[in-house]
């Protein structure tokens, strides 16, 4: 059975969430999707991966398929991609497999955005794909499918490195290998002191700390200068966002009337949550609640807000405080796609300009070297669910593949592999190390 052997594999989703792909196999749909819309500006490796490994990606997807018993499949890619449309298509054609076309917009990626797309279809307030017959696949999630149905568990992440780097490139690392490994591929970075961000500008995480390690769910790094206003604005205190907006939104509404999950007809306000910054004393999540249904797309922060103010982090806190209080909020008007929504879709170009990194913007051409580090960190937790139970003991030698971590029965969670072979020096709760 393919769920059981992607549970076996540590099969998740390699797009960013780490959903295990076990659940969505196990599921009865009418669609699978195939996700390669790669919307995050200066992220390339998809694009890549498609071009080399589109097989691969159109297999795993044909077995996700026959799992689901969906009788149609979508593969949907940027019509810009003309070298990954052109590796993929004889392949999907084979396999009557259909290609959905994207425009160049962020966040074309989401997967409201992706079911919408492919099939017209809008997923309930708050809801999954599952509910409206579909399931959603990032491509490299696809190719992952493929190889463990022929034995192959996950062990390395495909990324892309770019921005201030002396090569920027595509490339397979394995699993627990440090930033600085990954950085080294690049040729080191073009600026004495740096930014890095994982998995993207608008979506991905800040850090300074070059120890920092791959797990299943990077998509690669961007490196900016320490200086640049991106680096700036991601390392303010959240205290000091929050008395930004309290002392300076006008309510002009822009991060609402940007919103691509407002535009798809949810009730999603940003500019509502930014009032409950100078709320002290009730009524506060009453106004929170319009944060709820938020994807946190980072482009109210980044984009709309002609001030620089930070609604993304409103509603960041807004769904925390109301988890906390116990308070689902459940839209009440019916799902309607807004009339302006293709007018107002921010192109990738616009947005890199905004974002002040334009200048960064080119290929990240796919190498076959791989980083060889001597020693690798692979965290126990890199999926949704609980972290993986170590299967092994400190002392131990393990062959790369091997697993070293587990999940008990009826757990919602992803096994762990030994990426490089070598003894084990350190089990912990969060990871283990293993010397090559």
């Amino acid at each position: 059975m393919l769920s059981q052997k992607l549970r076996e594999m540590g099969v998740v989703g390699a797009g960013g969430a780490g959903f295990p792909a076990e659940v969505k196999a196990q599921s009865q749909v009418e669609y699978v999707l195939a996700n390669g819309a790669e919307c995050e500006p200066l992220l390339h490796k998809d694009f890549e991966l498609m071009k080399q490994y589109p097989a691969d990606i159109v297999g795993g997807m044909k077995r996700m398929m026959a799992s689901t018993g969906a009788k149609q499949g979508r593969f949907c890619i940027k019509e810009k991609n003309q070298e990954a449309v052109a590796a993929v298509i004889p392949h999907a054609a084979a396999a009557g497999i259909e290609l959905t076309y994207l425009g160049d917009f962020y966040p074309s990626g989401d997967e409201y955005e992706i079911v919408y797309a492919a099939t017209g279809r809008l997923i309930p307030a708050a809801g999954i794909p599952l509910q409206v017959g579909c399931v959603v696949n990032n491509v490299e999630t696809l190719y992952n499918v493929e190889r463990a149905a022929l034995g192959e568990p996950v062990t390395r992440k495909f990324v892309s490195i770019s921005g201030a780097v002396k090569r920027p490139c595509s490339f397979w690392a394995p699993l627990g290998a440090s930033f600085a490994d990954l950085l080294a591929m690049a040729g080191g970075a073009t600026a004495d002191e740096i930014g890095v961000f994982v998995s993207g500008l608008m979506m991905g995480t800040l850090t300074f700390d070059l120890t920092g390690v791959v797990t299943k769910t990077t998509c690669g790094l961007i490196v900016l200068p320490k200086e640049h206003l991106l680096v700036q604005r991601k390392s303010r205190p959240k205290e000091a966002m929050a008395q930004i907006g309290k002392s300076a939104c006008d309510q002009c509404s822009y991060c609402t009337e940007f919103c691509p999950r407002y535009l798809l007809g949810y009730d999603v306000q940003p500019h509502k949550v930014m009032r409950t910054l100078g709320f002290t004393l009730s009524g506060k999540e009453n106004w929170s609640q319009w944060g709820e249904l938020c994807c946190a797309c980072g482009l109210c922060t980044l984009y709309a807000c002609p001030e620089d103010l930070f609604p993304k982090e409103a509603c960041d806190d807004a769904k925390g405080n109301l988890r906390a209080a116990g308070i689902k909020f459940t839209q009440s008007k019916p799902v309607r796609v807004h009339p302006m929504k293709e007018y107002r879709r921010v192109p990738q170009s616009q947005l890199r300009q905004r974002l002040n990194v334009e200048r960064y913007e080119c290929h990240t051409p796919y190498t076959s070297q791989e980083p060889a580090p001597g020693r690798v960190r692979i965290l126990t937790k890199q999926h949704t669910g609980k972290p993986a139970t170590a299967l092994v003991k400190e002392g131990q030698r393990v062959k790369a593949g091997q697993a070293v971590a587990g999940m008990n029965a009826g757990e919602l969670g992803a096994t762990i592999h030994a990426s490089i072979s070598g003894k084990v020096t350190r089990v912990a709760p969060d990871a283990i190390e293993i010397e090559g």
